[in-house]
C-alpha cells in the first residue's frame, strides 16, 4: 500500500512484464501508474496524482477526493432497531459496533 497527497494506492508486481502496476483505491476515479523499480514506481504514483488534480483544475471540475471515512447506510426500520438493540446488549455506541462489525466483515 501506498500513500500521496491522502490517495492510497494498491501496487501488483507483473512478473511477466517486469514491471510494478499500481492504482489508486480510496477514490471513485481511475488513476493509474507503473515502474519498474521501487522509485520509480513511487514517482509515477506522486506523478499521476498531481497529473489527476492539473487536469481536473484545468477542466474546472473538483477531483474526487479520497474516501472521508463516512458511511452511509440505509436500513429498514426493523433491520435499525435490531442494530441498536445488538450495540446495546455488548454496551458499545451503535457507531462502535456497527464500525467493528465492518471492519472485522471486510477482513
Amino acid at each position: 500500500m501506498m500513500q500521496y497527497k491522502g490517495y492510497l494506492a494498491h501496487v501488483e508486481y507483473d512478473d511477466a512484464a517486469n514491471i510494478f502496476h499500481g492504482e489508486v483505491i480510496n477514490t471513485r476515479d481511475v488513476i493509474t501508474f507503473q515502474g519498474k523499480s521501487v522509485s520509480e514506481l513511487k514517482k509515477a504514483f506522486a506523478d499521476s496524482v498531481k497529473d489527476y488534480l492539473t487536469f481536473c483544475k484545468e477542466r474546472g471540475e473538483e477531483p474526487d477526493k479520497p474516501f472521508t471515512g463516512r458511511l452511509t447506510v440505509q436500513l429498514s426500520p426493523h433491520q435499525h432497531k435490531r442494530v441498536v438493540m445488538a450495540a446495546e446488549r455488548v454496551g458499545k455506541h451503535v457507531d462502535s459496533w456497527v464500525t467493528e462489525a465492518l471492519v472485522q466483515a471486510a477482513r
